[in-house]
């Protein structure tokens, strides 16, 4: 799997990578090694997400208070 580095990735990359993942591990297919591969590349995916989100978030605070 050619993995982009998180730092590269825009949040909507991100947030549709890490379905993807999730919908692989729920369908049970993956070996033990890649299910762990996958899970943490998941992890990194959902961390990366909510630093975008809460980036966001401190730019329309800034714009909502002036």
């Amino acid at each position: 799997m050619d993995q982009t580095p998180l730092a590269d990735m825009k949040f909507e990359t991100a947030l549709a990578e890490l379905e993807a993942i999730v919908a692989s591990m729920e369908g049970g297919q993956l070996e033990l090694d890649a299910s762990i591969a996958a899970y943490k590349r998941g992890t990194e995916l959902m961390k990366h997400c909510q630093a975008q989100l809460a980036d966001a978030e401190a730019q329309i605070a800034v714009l909502e208070n002036g």
